[in-house]
């Protein structure tokens, strides 16, 4: 009996210890399990946000039994553009939800990526007299006093707040319309807020990977640099003397330069849909007047969170994507957007390379040197395979420069990986690394790891030659020139990036996705001062992407509606639509670049490359109201779930018909903004295999009769299984008002048909 009682108490604590084990585990694996969860109750019902705030705990009391158990999971509340929350929930709790009456959607959290001296002279939008340019003040500028009173909401990676792009010397207090806040975190407190940058916000709930908090600051301020650049080109202050090391020199500024700033810092390397909505929802009650967001998203909880900006007069700007240039890549496609393609400007970065024979072929890089750009070097050849950061690590390329050739797609087993090649030949001390590639419009790629390393992409015709020349040679000789900045007329611009996303759109078949092209190719803009940046030493670097694009059209925007306060947001997206251009600077049409460049069509730029200074003045405009677009989001076809509704024919400055079979009637309405007698006559193009007809043919305005409908009928000359063919429909007042929306049309015999084979 004593030798078991001396056994019982220690299995009894090991009992109550695998017991404790057994309910630890069982405990974590629940908390793992639990995934944030974005829930849609519709448009708010209580004016007193308090209300709603507290409508969203009892709803997550009654379902997590507690109201502290609905606390600590609730990670944000939207109160101001819709009614909803994100919380971490289980599956089954998110289902349960589901069930609850008022819930229209419960969607688990999605993460989204984040997609200069002379862009804006080149869209017209110049600052000054430059007799040597022969350029004049720009008329939009002066009316809308450079965007002064206007407040930008940027929803980003933060800020860097000591750029003088957000200086905010001349300045006085904010619009008093402001309602917004300075919050503070680590290294960035609220005097890093001025009169320039009026507001900063954060988000680092439990909807972001801690992952990506590691090396960030837990604050407002920028690490990665995407938020600084877009932020100071959307509506950064002027600054005088900017270059990346020489190139680009001039001016660097933002479209609407006396414009206010606030950022949203949502993004940590990738950002959350949960982060955005309440950034989102930040921006609407702290009272900004463009809200530009330079990220790409297909989630339907990210369209109903830009929906609730929209309706309450607040226009969204977002980025295309950069999965170009394939077709259906198109994001950020819902039709309340102005979503928006990149192009190229007139300026390239011109490097002469010459082989030992002297033979000479002009390329581009981003290469700045004191010394060795008048220096011949080796030419170390690798072809195909070859062409591998390992293979090369393993060879002797000190002082030597790198040439990778692999001609065509199938002649190496996977994509070369010259990012890495190019920090090999960094790393070894070799002199430089050229290599053949199609045109994909990111020279800037390779700048920022040091630009006194040539990196110089080749296209195959000129890599060809210089290979028969390697291989005819014992040992190869290459001199690398350093890059001068050229820009003018000689410089074919606009043409649409290679990078830059494509439509039609995978989601709304009937809305034509891209809207509108702007400058986002090689964009120097505001850096923060860490990482490359930091240790390049430069406060101006170089960036492309439909990023960059964005805030172009963001900093057009708050021009605009400085100059037409009360136009609504469709008809500030109708303004630049229909203004657009689709020639380029030599009057040819653009073209789109790619692994071959082509004439662009609206799958490209949408309308076309952004015309500011017409778009002031359009003459007649295509608006929406927000009813409209409420009932489109309600409907199957917008990301509703009532069944019973057929979605509104939006009146869109845009007509997309992605199934023709016989005949489609398009019924359209203009309201005129410009001199109120006036008479537009319409002149058609119509796509290839398609009639078209208008009626009327002539719409009369007067004071008394501003607003005018038509219809267009389109009918199918041929009963084929088809592909999209591009048209426009003008109409022109005789004078200055040329308005112009771009058409796209599928003759179809099947509507449900996959082109894939």
């Amino acid at each position: 009996m004593a030798r078991f009682s001396e056994l019982r108490a220690p299995c009894l604590l090991l009992l109550v210890f695998l017991l404790y084990s057994s309910l630890r585990l069982q405990l974590s694996q629940g908390l793992k399990q639990r995934r944030v969860y974005i829930v849609y109750l519709g448009e708010r019902q209580h004016e007193d946000v308090s209300l709603v705030t507290s409508l969203h705990h009892d709803l997550l009391t009654s379902v997590l039994g507690s109201k502290e158990a609905a606390l600590e999971s609730i990670v944000h509340s939207y109160r101001y553009g819709f009614s909803g929350f994100s919380a971490m929930l289980t599956e089954s709790q998110a289902r349960k939800i589901q069930t609850l009456p008022g819930v229209v959607s419960v969607k688990e959290n999605t993460m989204v990526r984040m997609h200069t001296t002379r862009s804006w002279d080149f869209l017209g939008l110049s600052m000054g007299v430059d007799i040597k340019q022969e350029q004049q003040p720009n008329e939009l500028l002066a009316a809308a006093n450079h965007g002064d009173g206007m407040i930008i909401g940027v929803i980003d990676s933060g800020v860097w707040p000591e750029s003088q792009s957000f200086a905010d010397d001349g300045y006085g207090p904010p619009p008093s319309k402001w309602k917004g806040t300075c919050q503070a975190g680590a290294n960035f407190s609220a005097h890093d807020c001025n009169r320039k940058l009026i507001g900063a916000r954060w988000y680092a709930g439990p909807d972001i990977d801690r992952r990506f908090l590691q090396g960030d600051f837990l604050s407002a301020r920028d690490s990665h640099g995407h938020g600084t650049h877009t932020a100071s080109t959307a509506g950064g202050n002027v600054v005088h003397n900017t270059s990346f090391f020489g190139l680009a020199a001039g001016t660097a500024r933002g479209g609407a330069p006396r414009a206010r700033i606030a950022v949203y810092k949502a993004c940590w390397g990738t950002c959350s849909t949960a982060s955005v909505l309440k950034g989102i929802d930040h921006a609407i009650h702290d009272g900004v007047d463009v809200l530009s967001l330079s990220l790409g998203s297909t989630d339907e909880m990210a369209a109903l969170g830009t929906l609730g900006a929209v309706t309450r007069g607040i226009p969204v700007i977002m980025a295309a994507g950069n999965d170009g240039p394939t077709e259906q890549t198109v994001q950020n496609s819902s039709p309340w957007l102005l979503t928006v393609a990149a192009t190229t400007v007139d300026r390239s970065f011109l490097t002469v390379i010459t082989l030992g024979n002297n033979r000479q072929f002009v390329a581009q890089s981003m290469y700045v040197a004191d010394k060795g750009g008048d220096e011949f070097s080796q030419l170390l050849y690798y072809f195909n395979d070859r062409c591998d950061p390992d293979y090369i690590n393993s060879t002797d390329i000190h002082g030597k420069v790198v040439f990778c050739y692999t001609p065509g797609p199938g002649s190496v087993s996977a994509p070369p990986k010259y990012a890495d090649i190019a920090a090999t030949v960094r790393r070894n001390g070799g002199k430089g690394f050229i290599f053949s590639q199609n045109n994909l419009d990111s020279l800037d790629l390779y700048a920022i790891k040091g630009p006194a390393l040539p990196c110089v992409p080749l296209d195959f015709k000129t890599s060809y030659q210089i290979a028969v020349y390697c291989n005819r040679i014992g040992i190869p000789k290459i001199k690398i020139s350093t890059t001068r900045t050229t820009s003018g007329s000689e410089v074919v611009a606009p043409r649409i990036a290679a990078f830059s996303s494509r439509g039609p759109s995978p989601i709304y078949h009937g809305v034509l996705k891209p809207d509108i092209a702007a400058p986002g190719v090689y964009i120097l803009a505001a850096a923060a001062q860490t990482g490359a940046y930091k240790s390049l030493g430069v406060s101006y670097v170089f960036d492309s992407g439909t990023s960059m694009a964005c805030p172009h059209i963001s900093g057009i925007v708050a021009l605009l509606k400085s100059v037409h306060p009360d136009w609504s947001p469709a008809a500030l997206k109708s303004a630049l639509m229909t203004t657009a251009h689709t020639m380029d600077s030599h009057g040819v049409p653009i073209e789109a670049n790619g692994n071959r460049a082509k004439i662009a069509d609206p799958f490209d730029y949408g309308a076309g490359s952004v015309n500011p200074t017409k778009a002031a003045d359009p003459g007649l405009i295509y608006d929406i109201s927000a009813s409209d677009y409420l009932e489109f989001f309600n409907c199957p076809q917008g990301f509703g779930s009532n069944n019973n509704c057929t979605p509104p024919d939006l009146n869109l400055p845009s007509i997309a018909i992605p199934g023709l079979k016989t005949s489609v009637t398009v019924v359209r309405t203009v309201t005129n903004v410009g001199q109120p007698n006036a008479v537009y006559k319409a002149f058609l193009e119509p796509p290839p295999g398609v009639k078209m007809a208008v009626e009327p043919a002539v719409l009369v305005f007067s004071n008394a009769k501003r607003v005018q409908s038509f219809k267009v009928i389109f009918r199918a000359t041929r009963r084929i299984q088809g592909s999209y063919t591009f048209g426009s429909l003008a109409w022109h007042d005789g004078g200055a008002h040329l308005v112009r929306i771009p058409i796209a049309v599928r003759v179809v015999i099947e509507e449900l048909y996959s082109d894939a084979s």
